[in-house]
């Protein structure tokens, strides 16, 4: 057994007893703190696997972005976590849950385990055609080009999940009203310091990762969660605010990244096969363009979700 075998079982084990132990805790404090350790011990793993990419994303969104909202969540349930506390769950519920997902679980072992070896896959029909892109990152060629249309939805639905949590709020704030409270903090403080500090270094890596994504690790979700966090941080800081749901330049950021993609692809249709079809002369700088695009709707998106439904008036 080499080193690398025997770090790979460790961390593999620790994975798996956080996981267990997340689930199991009845603080929810300390079940946040255990996710925000799985996320970052799972990009870990995705890193050993080779998959850059995703390690990355993993790092941004389980140990980064899901653990802010996790840990506003928990504070906000901290008065009922009391009364939770003294009720003690039942056994056969307890039990059926348990049988439920072990049951899951063989059903799943069950099914990778009969899957034929080698397994089907699409890889080398991918990579033969690699070269038509202009893209040196396999990733971003499968997400950008053989998966262009789930790429899309999956920026439209992130802008519903916005929709969703704005809904929450009463109707006399769709006219004006801003997510989440108004955030004060020391002007000389720790937070104040780091917002000054911190954005400027953010934003450059956010837009570096975005550019270098086209032949290297990264991309504009990972670019966009960089950006959301700058912006998060500054927010927290209370030296600005968030914007008002009503702000039309807030609504045009919401929607350029969806509509670039929708408006390239429809270019496609019309000059080209099919929908979302790259002119091979034209496919990297188009992508490049959508990228630009997504990279401002997923970092207002991620921001705005975090700062939850609007709860107050435009006005300070």
């Amino acid at each position: 057994m080499t080193v690398a075998t025997a770090l790979e079982i460790v961390l593999a084990v620790i994975v798996l007893g956080i996981a267990f132990w997340t689930t199991m805790v009845r603080d929810t404090s300390a079940a946040v703190v255990g996710f925000l350790a799985y996320g970052l011990l799972l990009a870990l793993v995705w890193v050993r696997l080779g998959a850059v990419d995703v390690a990355l994303t993993e790092a941004a969104i389980g140990g980064g972005l899901a653990g802010v909202l996790l840990l506003g969540a928990a504070a906000r349930l901290r008065g009922a976590e009391i009364s939770a506390d003294a009720e003690r769950p039942r056994t056969i519920p307890s039990a059926a849950a348990a049988v439920l997902a072990t049951i899951v679980v063989g059903a799943l072992a069950a099914a990778v385990l009969s899957l034929p070896d080698p397994a089907p896959t699409l890889a080398p029909a991918a990579a033969a055609n690699a070269a038509a892109t202009g893209l040196g990152n396999p990733v971003t060629n499968v997400l950008m080009a053989f998966r262009a249309m789930d790429t899309m939805l999956e920026k439209v639905v992130l802008l519903l999940a916005l929709l969703g949590v704005w809904s929450l709020a009463p109707d006399r704030l769709w006219a004006g009203g801003r997510p989440g409270p108004r955030h004060r903090a020391d002007p000389n403080g720790v937070l104040a310091f780091l917002a000054r500090v911190l954005p400027p270094i953010g934003i450059v890596v956010g837009i570096y990762i975005l550019w270098a994504g086209a032949n290297h690790p990264g991309g504009a979700f990972q670019g966009g969660t960089i950006v959301a966090a700058m912006w998060l941080l500054v927010i927290m800081a209370g030296i600005v605010d968030t914007p008002p749901v009503s702000a039309r330049r807030l609504r045009l950021v919401l929607i350029c990244g969806p509509a670039v993609f929708v408006v390239v692809g429809l270019a496609g249709l019309a000059f080209g096969a099919a929908f979302l079809a790259y002119p091979a002369a034209y496919a990297k700088p188009l992508i490049v363009m959508i990228e630009v695009a997504m990279v401002l709707t997923i970092a207002a998106t991620l921001g705005l979700l975090l700062a939850g439904a609007p709860e107050r008036s435009a006005e300070p």
